[in-house]
């Protein structure tokens, strides 16, 4: 088991390939939510990811401030269903929050966390600063940290 964190250009075209694949079988196939995956935004992130013998177990897409929101943010959150109920998740908001504020200095984090989820994001710090909203279908509600 290997975390990996790589700036777009970083990747080679395999990991790219498998990335993209796991976040089109969570996020399109999975929650049957046809919407454009591919966002324009990955060549500006940094992408935090765990594989096990090759495969995406887990996965995070972090952006700095000022690329897509006036906040640092965490999006595309997924744990590969073969992965889940292991603590992949907690592990992985820890080490994307970890390298936000320890690498780039970012104090305040947002997220569009699915509503099911809003828990687990409060668990670490999180604080909703929207109402519930559909986003292609999905209940989801915006959450920002501030580091204290």
């Amino acid at each position: 088991m290997d975390w990996k964190l790589k700036k777009f250009e970083d990747f080679t075209a395999d990991e790219l390939y498998r990335i993209l694949k796991q976040r089109v079988d969570v996020f399109v196939v999975e929650q049957d939510c046809p919407y454009p995956e591919l966002d324009d935004h990955d060549r500006n992130a940094y992408h935090l990811f765990k594989t096990v013998n090759d495969e995406i177990a887990a996965y995070s897409r972090l952006l700095p401030q000022g690329t897509v929101y006036e906040e640092a943010s965490i999006g595309r959150v997924l744990v590969n269903k073969e992965f889940r109920k292991q603590g992949l998740g907690r592990e992985l908001l820890e080490r994307s929050m970890d390298f936000l504020q320890e690498e780039l200095g970012e104090n305040k984090i947002k997220l569009q966390a699915q509503e099911y989820l809003r828990d687990l994001y409060a668990s670490f710090g999180f604080k909703p600063v929207s109402e519930v909203y559909l986003e292609d279908g999905i209940p989801h509600v915006d959450m920002i940290y501030k580091k204290q």
